[in-house]
């Protein structure tokens, strides 16, 4: 029986991690070099980074990070986060197009709080109404998809290999205490 190492294994993975136990704020660029030497233990059809702390000016709210098909979903989408919630910023998340990723959807991010009025009337708690939220627009929405709806956090994902996931989403220019990044 061969070892792995001395034939690839495609249902392997690649994981890692770069943490500050004092909370020190780090760029995502050692994450993202951790991942080059294991290249081969990823197939190119997945990568991502989830990355704590990195934003520090909105971490009372939640940032909702999605991806869209279109601006008419985005908008229709929108509409339903102002419902529900204070949308303090909307912005596109900042990205650098590389050669290794291809069919980009809109990608956005939403930094949100959830109405009291509507805590209220609704009889919820603020995490159940994100989670409620979340899967709503998941299951409801055709072109959009929330990857990412947690506090001072963000998820980056794509289909790729984790180091060109990391340069497309420019997480070098992110600062966190916490990086964990995976490849399938």
């Amino acid at each position: 029986m061969k070892r792995e190492g001395e034939i690839r294994i495609p249902s392997g993975c690649a994981i890692s991690a770069v943490i500050s136990r004092e909370g020190r704020r780090m760029t995502g660029e050692a994450v993202m070099k951790s991942m080059i030497p294991m290249h081969d233990r990823s197939n190119g059809l997945g990568g991502g980074f989830a990355a704590y702390g990195i934003y520090p000016d909105y971490r009372d709210f939640y940032a909702f990070h999605i991806f869209f098909d279109d601006n008419a979903t985005r908008r229709e989408c929108e509409a339903l986060l102002k419902e529900g919630f204070e949308l303090v910023q909307a912005e596109q998340i900042p990205i650098h197009i590389i050669p290794e990723i291809t069919d980009i959807p809109l990608i956005w991010r939403y930094f949100v709080s959830p109405l009291p009025s509507v805590l209220h009337r609704l009889q919820l708690d603020e995490k159940e109404f994100v989670a409620r939220t979340v899967m709503d627009i998941n299951t409801k929405f055709k072109g959009a998809y929330v990857f990412s709806s947690g506090k001072n956090m963000g998820v980056f994902k794509a289909v790729g290999y984790p180091e060109d996931v990391g340069r497309f989403y420019r997480l070098d220019e992110y600062a966190g205490y916490s990086w964990t990044a995976h490849g399938r």
